[in-house]
């Protein structure tokens, strides 16, 4: 009798055996399934990174709102007639050079803005450099 129980134990554990660590086993199973979730995450990212980049293809192509608006954040260009302003956070010195600008501005007579545009210019024009934009002495 434990001659038959013992050859049943070892017949139980070659059945499991290939059931846990063979090639097709749970460990296998548990550690594929981990592997997908983990890439679908990561096809999730871009998957919307990808959408984020056709909504901006698209609206390069299409309009000219994103074409001023990079010009301005990346290029730092500004329309004739703007006036740009930096504002700092709290606790920040102001830059050098940036004290004299407010009293040659404030030396200086102020110029109206004009109403409308001259006859012989379209009214919205193209973004000029930040520097160059403000160099009327």
């Amino acid at each position: 009798m434990r001659l038959l129980f013992l050859v049943l134990f070892v017949l139980l554990g070659l059945i499991q055996y290939p059931l846990w660590l063979g090639k097709g086993g749970w460990f296998k199973v548990w550690d594929l399934q981990r592997q997908v979730a983990e890439q679908r995450e990561t096809n999730e990212g871009l998957r919307a990174r990808n959408a984020a980049l056709e909504a901006e293809v698209r609206d390069l192509e299409g309009g000219s709102g994103a074409i001023e608006e990079r010009a301005r954040g990346e290029l730092g260009m500004m329309r004739d007639g703007e006036v740009f302003v930096h504002i700092l956070p709290q606790n920040t010195q102001p830059p050098a050079g940036g004290a004299s600008l407010a009293s040659d501005a404030a030396a200086k007579p102020a110029v109206p803005a004009r109403a409308s545009a001259p006859a012989g210019r379209p009214a919205a024009q193209a973004p000029k450099p930040a520097n160059q934009a403000n160099t009327r002495h």
